[in-house]
């Protein structure tokens, strides 16, 4: 199987990269840090790109969508990576449609899924509860109450939760903390008694909030899937959300490379082109075949998922981890590269090595993913 782009795939990216250039530089997210924006991201640009069927890529044309796959998310999310776009694709089409697609009723994906696909609304999934990815690690509790739940707890680093419409939040019904039994996913709307969601300031300028349960009661509609049996729809959801990260890393590394390579061609130092030092093009060769072996990487685990293969699991630990050290690597060269402008606020660069530390950490590092890829196997 080559691990290449079609030619409909190629059409993608070049329309898409074309657009996040003009219409969404590093600029653009430079703009929203420096301004405070209280959104975080252009209303007005997510509406375009839904316009162009791109908030519903991946989502069945019954409700709206493109019908297409996650290897064009894929193509779409790299080309984002490029420029840092801060947009809600990861939270709304990726983790909050996600969930409701796999694990939600007939009702639910008709309440839900259109807005999304018309830029109407915005969904995130609040899983996490402490500074370091554990997805069973959930003390929020869902304690029965009436023909519904009540929720009690509390959610971190929840992607774009500050301007959330629909909250899928991760409880749990029973069990211990720590076990993959007893979770069940609920549908909670921010605006509901007893939600408080405070919006946290990120490194690298994306967009995430706390959000705070003290006893919500939402109804018997909002449990998406089965109770108890949450874990069911979640797993396949990180794995997919891992993979979606992935390639915005491909994109933040590539574009970071990229611009290195131009800059050793033009910076002169003892009356000579950077470019020409040897140690320097060793460095650059590493970068690139590092890149190279993680572009394969990633287009596997994204037709995996367009594929049903059963192996989805060990290839998103393997992509996510290899992604956090390429990014991690390439950024960090970029900057050194770059020497002391590198270092300023004016130089872009710095710009992508916070967002490759930041997603280095969503979902999982890569001491996290080998470990998985470990237990995954057997060991």
């Amino acid at each position: 199987m080559a691990l290449i782009l079609s030619e409909e795939q190629q059409m993608l990216q070049q329309t898409v990269r074309a657009f996040v250039a003009e219409r969404a530089p590093v600029a653009h997210l430079r703009a929203l840090r420096d301004t405070q924006d209280e959104v975080g991201f252009s209303r007005a640009l997510w509406q375009e790109m839904a316009e162009l069927g791109w908030t519903g890529i991946t989502l069945p044309e019954e409700f709206g969508g493109s019908g297409l796959g996650h290897a064009e998310l894929g193509v779409l999310l790299e080309e984002c990576g490029r420029t840092l776009m801060p947009e809600p694709f990861l939270s709304t089409l990726v983790l909050g449609a996600e969930a409701v697609r796999l694990g939600g009723s007939e009702d639910q994906k008709r309440k839900l899924l259109p807005g999304v696909c018309s830029g109407d609304s915005i969904l995130t999934l609040a899983f996490q509860e402490s500074g370091r990815f554990a997805p069973y690690r959930i003390a929020t509790r869902a304690e029965s109450s009436g023909s519904g739940h009540r929720l009690t707890g509390e959610k971190l680093f929840v992607l774009d939760g500050h301007v959330a419409d629909h909250i899928i939040v991760v409880a749990r019904s029973e069990g211990d903390d720590g076990s993959r039994d007893g979770l069940s996913l609920f549908m909670v709307d921010p605006s509901s008694a007893g939600v408080e969601v405070t919006r946290t300031s990120m490194v690298d300028s994306h967009n995430a909030a706390r959000v705070k349960l003290e006893g919500v009661e939402v109804g018997a509609d909002a449990l998406l899937g089965e109770v108890g049996r949450g874990a069911e729809i979640l797993d396949p959801v990180l794995d997919r959300a891992m993979v979606a990260v992935s390639a915005e890393l491909l994109g933040c590394a590539t574009e970071a490379f990229e611009r290195t390579i131009a800059y050793l061609k033009i910076r002169d130092q003892f009356g000579v082109k950077i470019g020409s030092f040897q140690a320097l093009k060793h460095r650059a060769a590493v970068m690139f075949s590092e890149l190279e072996l993680s572009r394969s990487s990633v287009l596997d685990a994204l037709r995996a998922i367009d594929e049903g293969r059963e192996e989805l699991p060990t290839l998103a630990s393997t992509t996510k981890a290899r992604l956090s050290d390429t990014a991690a690597l390439v950024t960090r060269e970029a900057l050194q590269m770059h020497g002391g402008i590198g270092m300023t606020d004016e130089e872009e660069v710095g710009f992508f090595l916070k967002r490759a530390r930041a997603a280095e950490l969503f979902l999982g590092d890569s001491s996290y993913h080998r470990d998985r890829f470990a237990r995954l196997q057997g060991f």
